[in-house]
């Protein structure tokens, strides 16, 4: 498959690197309106640079991949849609539910395939754990925890374009929940504040406390945070009728120090490049699996707009003070 990557940032970096450790993936080029950013990511890769018009008009380019700043994501999936090709898409599809919905018509009538990026989903952790849900090991699922925290906040350049923490970050743990469930929710009810002065002063907030009622009878609580000082903080616990289930850190190493002091490990891995480095390689195996098999991929575009719808429901429960109905 030669890849055409829309943005070279740091996100786009990550799928650089993990079409480079696929022998089956060729970058075949880069674009991105910073200049300097696309010729060092395609240099380093051996790739071409092209502009936008360019990249929809190769006849060489099998697929793209759009990592590209949120504004942009609807508009250049609408683009694969017209040309004919298969996306990747990093999430959210836009801020607009609106208009994320009426992109998701135009790949619905296109009939091309149209991939997510919710990566968390292919790490071989959470998805032994929904495999292991899925075979009813616990029983059923009578709540769900999941817990994430980044080691710092983002730069107030990010948070300004970024649609908040509910659209941003806490999106993935949306998504998680209703995948790991295969239910959906009914309710939705938010706490939050910004800690950090800099971040309130965007708009935006800090720290949050979700609670979703979903409709075959689980309630899930969503904890995220922008900053915590031992790493990346990536938990999950699922507890059932006849038992329990954890997905836990994932640490700097495995060594265990024991003495007369006390037992000590590592700090958990310090950002999600490490923590999900193999998820991304496996999402990327997905996507290529799904446009030769010619089949919708397991995570879709109609997961990004359920993503988002809940994210702005989120945002109205967090203006209101009350629990919003789905």
């Amino acid at each position: 498959m030669k890849i055409c990557l829309i943005g070279a940032g740091r996100i786009g970096i990550v799928h650089a690197i993990a079409i480079a450790s696929e022998q089956n993936a060729t970058l075949h080029s880069v674009v991105d309106v910073n200049q300097e950013a696309a010729d060092s990511l395609a240099k380093k890769y051996s790739a071409e640079v092209l502009t936008i018009d360019e990249a929809f008009s190769n006849a060489d380019i099998d697929a793209y991949i759009i990592a590209s700043s949120t504004a942009t994501h609807a508009d250049l999936i609408e683009k694969c849609s017209q040309v004919g090709k298969p996306v990747f898409c990093e999430k959210p599809i836009d801020l607009s539910l609106d208009r994320a919905e009426s992109c998701a018509k135009s790949v619905e009538q296109s009939g091309i395939v149209c991939m997510l990026g919710f990566n968390r989903r292919f790490d071989p952790n959470m998805a032994s754990l929904k495999n292991k849900l899925d075979s009813n090991l616990i029983g059923s699922i009578q709540s769900l925890v999941i817990t994430s925290h980044d080691p710092s906040p983002p730069s107030m350049e990010y948070i300004r374009s970024s649609g908040g923490l509910f659209h941003d970050m806490m999106i993935h743990d949306f998504d998680m929940a209703c995948w790991l469930l295969n239910d959906l929710p009914e309710s939705i009810y938010v706490s939050a504040r910004a800690n950090d002065k800099d971040i309130k002063r965007e708009g935006d907030v800090d720290t949050a406390s979700v609670i979703m009622n979903m409709k075959k009878g689980s309630i899930v609580t969503i904890l995220n945070g922008r900053q915590a000082a031992f790493g990346y903080d990536q938990r999950i616990e699922a507890f059932g009728e006849s038992g329990m289930l954890q997905v836990k850190n994932e640490l700097e190493d495995k060594v265990v120090l024991s003495n007369a002091d006390g037992i000590n490990h590592a700090k958990a891995q310090h950002f999600f490049l490490e923590r999900y480095e193999k998820a991304y390689h496996n999402e990327l195996l997905h996507f290529m699996e799904s446009y030769h098999l010619g089949v919708k991929p397991s995570v879709n575009i109609e997961d990004g707009v359920l993503a988002l719808r809940i994210a702005e429901a989120a945002q109205r429960s967090l203006k209101s003070g009350l629990p919003e109905n789905l």
